[in-house]
């Protein structure tokens, strides 16, 4: 089988799996571009307005088919608005900062990303400096911070018994920070969807500083050892060879996913997705070797 996509997905060229050693939670991210982080910060929020909104469009669109009733008919069926949903998931025709990238099985054989969601931090440009990039949800290592040995004094005391996650092969770490829906976004942090921030070594003494005050609980966080990165015509294409689902979820999902090491996020976002996505999802893994 033709591999070339599925070898170099978020890899840039690297597909271990394997997990830094002592000073792995240390680096740095992907290049930090401080303008366009200032407007992203600021539209954000509508940006999660519209998320619910489409959600809710979605789900309704749903059942006027399921239901068999006319488009002119809709009096019977719940106004969007009022569908009030925890968790969705559904597809959308192109990637979006926010989204989340689920393997589909032509992925099944690459240790890296079989069966995997990846959280799309920042969509990124075509400038190579700056591609898209994200991490792996749903990878936990079933280790803690203090187990990594890091140099960091904060994640060596204030973060020690955070649990860690392999976010992807490239060698640069992060974070991310659940506050809640509604929740500003905090200095030296990046808002991807609504109450769910990302943060790096850049960030982490800000974010150690909040935690001495009482604003945030090291519980609050989510580590990640590594991240999955893209060129972003690279990304595009693996899309289009159907290397990854496209789709939009709710922070529930996300939140739930790094809490609850047991729950499969994998098939839980393809069964809310309905259809075609609720087949892949009981599709027994394939030999891609």
């Amino acid at each position: 089988m033709h591999k070339r996509h599925a070898i170099i997905a978020g890899s840039k060229g690297n597909n271990d799996s394997s997990v830094p050693e002592e000073d792995g939670l240390d680096g740095n991210i992907p290049h930090y571009n401080k303008s366009k982080f200032d407007d992203s910060t600021k539209s954000n929020h509508s940006l999660s307005d519209w998320r619910d909104f489409r959600a809710n469009l979605v789900a309704h669109e749903q059942q006027l088919l399921d239901s068999g009733t006319p488009s002119t008919d809709t009096a019977s069926i719940e106004p969007p608005q009022q569908l009030g949903l925890k968790k969705w998931a559904h597809s959308i025709p192109v990637p979006e900062t926010g989204c989340v990238l689920v393997a589909t099985e032509k992925l099944d054989g690459v240790p890296s990303f079989e069966r995997t969601v990846v959280l799309l931090l920042r969509l990124g440009s075509r400038d190579p400096r700056d591609g898209p990039f994200g991490v792996v949800l749903n990878r936990p290592l079933r280790r803690k911070i203090k187990d990594m040995k890091p140099s960091n004094p904060n994640l060596a005391t204030i973060f020690a018994e955070c649990s860690v996650h392999f976010g992807g092969p490239l060698e640069a770490n992060m974070f991310l920070l659940r506050m809640g829906d509604g929740g500003a976004p905090l200095p030296g942090l990046e808002e991807v969807i609504s109450g769910v921030c990302f943060g790096a070594r850049n960030s982490l003494n800000e974010a150690a500083a909040l935690v001495k005050k009482g604003v945030l609980r090291p519980q609050d966080f989510r580590f990640f050892v590594g991240y999955a990165g893209w060129q972003f015509d690279q990304l595009l294409d693996e899309i289009e060879s159907d290397y990854w689902v496209v789709a939009a979820c709710s922070s529930q999902l996300i939140d739930g996913a790094t809490v609850d090491p047991s729950s499969n996020l994998w098939e839980e976002i393809l069964q809310l997705m309905g259809g075609q996505y609720s087949d892949l999802s009981r599709k027994p893994k394939q030999d891609n070797s």
